[in-house]
């Protein structure tokens, strides 16, 4: 992103979040009603009852996780909104002494003194309310996500996330429609950690791993509970 300009990398990094988000409502579709479904169909083998149990799930995830990002992201917002009020008046009151902590923040990093308190002086003086914030809160005053973006990104990627498991238990052949399930959903959620990891920056062996691993666990309980229930 070195050759983008601030404007570009701002949008740049609210299309990410946004992104983010998407893949994470498709991830909680697919894991949640796998769950629902293969719990059902370890209690009863009537594709019917399957299938309502996996819409209703469905439809319930949706609104759901479209209102807990509305919420989520908009409870972000405020402390960030708070935050910034918050630093103006620092800045404001002790000027000086911000300028000291941005420049011990920049020595943490391995930067030396003389450096560090050029670059400071010089950010405080570009933008002390940006620089300020960004390195007493660690984010971005222009980088707002959008809490509608948010929530309509998880009202369409959840259920779309949802109609694997959805399909693959109520049109696969009888014999093998839980087994193929879980191991068409396990691939699934292997898909989405990585891409939420490449998002994100973050180490992709760990983000399958954690991300198969619930499913596994997800659908091994329900599928018990389903048994031991309905037979």
């Amino acid at each position: 992103m070195e050759g983008l300009t601030l404007e570009k990398k701002r949008s740049l990094a609210q299309k990410i979040n946004i992104m983010r988000a998407a893949v994470m409502g498709a991830n909680d579709g697919i894991l949640s009603v796998a769950g629902i479904v293969i719990g059902v169909a370890g209690a009863t083998d009537n594709n019917y009852a399957i299938f309502l149990a996996g819409i209703a799930g469905m439809l319930a995830g949706t609104v759901s996780m479209a209102m807990g990002e509305y919420v989520s992201v908009n409870a972000q917002k405020d402390a960030q909104k708070k935050a910034i009020i918050q630093q103006e008046s620092a800045l404001s009151l002790n000027y000086s002494g911000e300028v000291a902590y941005v420049k011990n923040k920049y020595m943490s990093k391995g930067i030396q003194p003389e450096l560090a308190a050029r670059a400071a002086s010089e950010m405080m003086k570009k933008n002390a309310l940006l620089t300020s914030v960004r390195e007493r809160f660690g984010f971005d005053i222009n980088e707002f996500t959008s809490p509608y973006a948010a929530a309509l990104s998880s009202m369409i990627s959840f259920p779309l996330g949802s109609i694997l498991p959805l399909l693959a238990i109520t049109l696969l052949p009888e014999s093998i429609k839980v087994f193929a399930t879980f191991i068409s959903v396990v691939i699934a959620l292997a898909i989405t950690g990585f891409i939420a990891a490449v998002l994100g920056n973050s180490n992709r062996r760990n983000s399958v791993m954690r991300n198969t691993v619930s499913g596994i666990l997800t659908m091994l309980v329900t599928y018990g509970i389903g048994i031991l229930i309905g037979r």
